[in-house]
């Protein structure tokens, strides 16, 4: 474990909580546990440290919230987890071109289709809040469903990485024809699978803070329990309305780090 302040460690498990309850609602906690860790690891840590000490903790918070809505919500658990095996797949392949490609050319893309997103929420009150179609989903939706949120987000976090379990939940929404809640339940499921590959990977090049991931996981689980619950109990629009201040506040992180860092 590295040298860090107390003070730091205290923050840091506050970020975990934070992020735990904001993934488990409606995805994007990454958004705020991987800047945190950036802030609060000693100044010379390689970044690589506080990617793969993101997944350690990431992955128990995803795991805890991925059970709670499995035992509460009407989650199709094979469906999810073939999806998550191609997303697994898809972030492979996106990792690999990673090197060869400029990221900066994409952001501003994903800005805009973020925003685009945002403002087909806000004109489509009734998007993901109707209750999913009686029966198992047809097969042409579900390889739809494994080709565009399975092979392609994951493709894209594993390019870029930033909104992903925002994009599975849009993705699985649209096209299952989920609500909200349910998409939310699904998209944990399929995270637990790319989070178990990269952290693997992490693992094998030596780049986790163990004893920390472990401190900070413990909050990491609290805050995702209490948000999956939190959604469960809410219901859909509820996380219709953290749904769009995560789509807003991905768009002002990405404008950040493309015009002002």
């Amino acid at each position: 474990m590295p040298d860090i302040a107390l003070t730091s460690i205290i923050l840091l498990c506050v970020a975990a909580l934070a992020a735990g309850w904001i993934d488990a609602v409606v995805g994007g906690g990454g958004l705020l546990l991987l800047p945190a860790l950036l802030l609060g690891l000693p100044a010379n840590t390689p970044a690589a440290f506080a990617l793969g000490t993101n997944k350690a903790v990431a992955i128990v918070g995803t795991t805890g919230a991925a059970v709670t809505y499995a035992r509460r919500a009407p989650v199709d658990v094979r469906t999810a987890v073939r999806i998550g095996l191609a997303a697994l797949a898809g972030s492979t392949g996106g990792a690999f071109f990673a090197a060869g490609m400029s990221t900066e050319v994409l952001k501003p893309v994903i800005m805009v289709v973020l925003l685009a997103v945002a403002a087909f929420v806000i004109l489509k009150p009734a998007f993901g809040t109707t209750a999913p179609p009686p029966g198992p989903v047809s097969r042409r939706r579900t390889l739809a469903a494994i080709g565009l949120a399975g092979l392609g987000i994951g493709f894209y976090d594993g390019l870029i990485g930033p909104g992903t379990g925002t994009f599975l939940v849009l993705a699985l929404t649209a096209v299952l024809h989920l609500n909200l809640v349910t998409a939310s339940a699904t998209a944990k499921i399929v995270n637990c699978c790319t989070n178990a590959g990269a952290l693997a990977m992490f693992a094998w090049q030596g780049t986790v803070f163990w004893q920390l991931a472990a401190v900070m996981a413990v909050f990491n689980l609290a805050g995702a329990t209490l948000g999956a619950r939190t959604a469960l109990k809410r219901g859909s629009g509820f996380v219709r309305i953290v749904l769009l201040v995560v789509v807003l506040a991905l768009v002002a992180n990405m404008a950040y780090e493309q015009w002002i860092a």
